[in-house]
């Protein structure tokens, strides 16, 4: 789901209104294309659950602390390459 809408989504549900198509349009910060914004609506429609899934899934940011770690190893890497050609 695009990010946008899905939080003109949860904007409307916080707000304690049922997302609509022209509700969640009027609710975007920036353009988003007709069919992106049915698709996300029909999809929380069909399984409202869908939306607090993702948004338990955002949370959770253990993603950004394995993306943090392996930088620090390329870093790492990187210095003792340097280290290496500086020889």
């Amino acid at each position: 789901m695009n990010a946008a809408v899905f939080d003109a989504i949860k904007v409307l549900l916080d707000e304690g209104k049922v997302p609509t198509v022209a509700l969640t349009k009027s609710r975007l910060i920036k353009p988003v294309p007709m069919p992106v914004i049915i698709a996300a609506v029909s999809q929380y429609k069909n399984n409202p659950d869908s939306i607090y899934n993702l948004m338990k899934s955002q949370v959770q940011p253990s993603g950004s602390d394995s993306k943090t770690s392996q930088l620090d190893r390329i870093e790492e890497k990187l210095d003792r390459l340097l280290t290496l050609l500086e020889k």
